[in-house]
């Protein structure tokens, strides 16, 4: 799974449009989307991206409700756990895609980093605080969706997360407590 991580809040044209092809890129490379699940910023663009264009969208909410997912997400999984699915999100993606955003999305990739998730970060700036992962070839920039996607194929190919939506949806949203 490709987790992309970013903002829940009112995003810029551009961040918005780089979320919306990211996910629409991963989705024409058979992969599953990974990320917050609710109806806003980053993730609603990026699962919009990836439904749109016959991708898979795996949702995890922080709160109990199955029903605040994004209308984009297939699979949605009602954590309860507040801020503490951000650990689920790291830890169940493959690979993550940072975009821009603010605390939530900073502790999204240092979860993934100290468990040795690789990370791309497009559009999201985090100075040098993590410098040490970038030595150890564990987080990359892209400037693009499609240099994003590039950086995927050549540090990890999530092969196992290949989905048909259709494969398996039989009513409306999974939804998973």
């Amino acid at each position: 799974m490709v987790g992309v991580m970013g903002g829940g809040e009112e995003l810029a044209p551009e961040i918005y449009r780089l979320a919306y092809h990211l996910g629409e890129l991963i989705a024409k490379e058979g992969w599953v989307l990974l990320n917050g699940g609710r109806p806003a910023g980053v993730m609603e663009a990026s699962a919009k991206g990836a439904r749109e264009n016959g991708g898979l969208t795996v949702g995890v909410l922080p709160g109990k409700d199955g029903g605040a997912a994004s209308d984009y997400i297939d699979v949605v999984i009602a954590t309860g756990m507040g801020d503490g699915r951000n650990y689920i999100n790291a830890l169940s993606s493959d690979i993550v895609v940072a975009l821009p955003g603010k605390a939530g999305t900073v502790s999204e990739i240092a979860l993934a980093l100290k468990n040795r998730k690789k990370v791309i970060l497009l559009g999201a700036d985090v100075g040098t605080t993590f410098d040490f992962y970038r030595d150890e070839g564990l987080l990359a920039n892209a400037s693009t969706p499609e240099e994003a996607i590039q950086i995927i194929k050549r540090l990890h190919v999530p092969g196992k997360t290949h989905a048909t939506p259709g494969s398996k949806k039989l009513y409306g949203k999974y939804i998973i407590k």
